[in-house]
């Protein structure tokens, strides 16, 4: 029967998450998975759908239930085990996969799991697709394989080796010049998915590690989200084993943060900013990121004479407009690094190995590397308000906060690249909330523009 997705349950573009035992039920997953098998197979040549999953207590679980609905609709299931999300995908790519699901609620808490719906282009559902398959989900009855045609399940213990030696192969990398620089890192996996893949890679990349929560037992220790405000204990463990560098990553190790030589968190802006000087002092070519990322990013590109173009936020979003622009790199300002070489999703794998290259070329400390750029202060807020009235607040915003730019592909972004400022506001897709976030050499400008805007939406409350 057509599938009613309960009230409770978070619902993007690429998939569904919510509360274990609350909102999302193994029942559910069964369902979803099974329309979205269904789906597949409607609209590609092929059965084979791969599966992965982050470390969560509930992963076990739904991932069964995920195996059930995949079988009952005649899908191949490969099955990958635990590993870290972007395996998944280079997985769908290898297998030449009709889709995949990757059962992981990625920074979200441990009560907390999700479903993340690949395409056969082992990308995430983009917009179209998503609505596509919710249209499928909402009005079809999967049709359900007889005995004989049920699909089967095949263990592939193998994509985490090929992830690691496609990141060591590519010509971004000199491996040999990270070897010679013999890097002591720090690392806290928070009992994700990165623990034994993180320290595998970092340890072929000739690196002394030394870690926190690198077993992937599903009990987060703290908030999984890699923000400065979490990284406290991976500062301290900096400091006490004297690391050159510290790396976090989420739950499925598509995120990373990054940790200077005095356990200082940088922020996650800068680690897309130190790959793309990385990556760009070898291969100049046009960076591709969100709306809502920092300047900063923008001026390490101008540093190497390399354009940068904005996407909508939303990793398949940026993903799209880097395949369009034949980006060399990109990716999101919360540590995301996306770079088409390898693939086109996000990758803390990569970005760790991106910036240990960077530190030894340059022979720097992280302290140093980001002393070479500008710095901004992000002020972030969100306010009630009501989707019907959303033209009118952005007009009323354009003209009475102004912007020497102006963008309106996701949201409204008013810039002034001039001063280093600009203001961001978009609609939730969760709750009737516009979000609010603004960028500046200094905070004060940074949460008087949040303050404008929040009191010139207020109007309509």
């Amino acid at each position: 029967m057509p599938i009613h997705l309960p009230e409770g349950l978070m619902v993007s573009v690429s998939g569904v998450r919510g509360r274990v035992g609350e909102s999302l039920t193994p029942e559910l997953m069964t369902g979803i998975s099974a329309a979205f098998g269904a789906h597949l197979r409607e609209v590609e040549e092929g059965r084979t759908v791969v599966l992965g999953r982050d470390s969560r207590r509930s992963g076990p679980m739904f991932s069964r239930a995920v195996m059930s609905g995949l079988q009952s609709v005649g899908c191949d299931v490969i099955d990958l085990g635990v590993v870290p999300t972007p395996t998944i995908l280079l997985a769908v790519q290898h297998h030449k996969a009709i889709g995949g699901i990757g059962v992981t609620a990625s920074h979200n808490p441990v009560e907390w799991n999700a479903l993340k719906l690949v395409s056969s282009e082992a990308i995430f559902l983009d917009v179209d697709g998503s609505d596509r398959f919710r249209s499928y989900m909402a009005t079809k009855d999967p049709p359900r394989a007889p005995w004989d045609e049920l699909g089967s399940v095949k263990e592939d213990a193998s994509a985490w080796q090929r992830h690691l030696e496609a990141i060591l192969e590519l010509p971004q990398l000199d491996t040999e010049m990270i070897r010679q620089a013999r890097f002591r890192v720090a690392v806290d996996c928070v009992h994700g998915a990165g623990g034994p893949v993180i320290r595998e890679l970092l340890e072929r990349l000739g690196c002394e590690v030394v870690g926190i929560g690198m077993d992937p037992d599903g009990r987060f220790p703290r908030d999984p989200e890699p923000t400065a405000e979490n990284l406290g204990q991976l500062g301290q463990l900096v400091l006490e084993s004297e690391a050159h560098v510290g790396f976090a990553v989420d739950p499925d190790v598509d995120r990373l943060s990054i940790v200077d030589e005095t356990g200082k968190p940088l922020g996650e802006d800068l680690t897309l900013a130190l790959a793309c000087a990385s990556v760009l002092a070898r291969t100049p070519g046009t960076v591709v990121t969100n709306l809502s990322t920092s300047a900063v990013v923008e001026d390490v590109a101008r540093a190497f004479s390399s354009p940068l173009v904005r996407a909508p936020v939303g990793e398949v979003n940026v993903s799209r407009r880097m395949q369009a622009q034949g980006a060399v790199i990109g990716g999101e300002g919360n540590g995301g690094v996306i770079l088409p070489a390898l693939h086109h999703t996000r990758d803390a794998s990569l970005a760790s190995a991106l910036i240990l290259h960077h530190l030894a070329e340059e022979k720097l400390t992280p302290s140093q590397a980001v002393g070479r750029w500008p710095t901004y202060e992000i002020v972030k807020n969100k306010v009630s308000f009501p989707n019907e009235a959303l033209a009118d607040g952005y007009a009323l915003l354009e003209q009475e906060v102004g912007g020497d730019s102006r963008d309106r592909s996701d949201g409204l972004r008013l810039a002034w690249p001039n001063e280093g400022c600009w203001l961001h506001i978009r609609p939730s897709g969760t709750e009737p909330v516009v979000r609010l976030i603004a960028e500046s050499p200094t905070r004060q400008k940074a949460q008087q523009l949040v303050d404008r805007a929040a009191s010139l939406l207020d109007r309509f409350s």
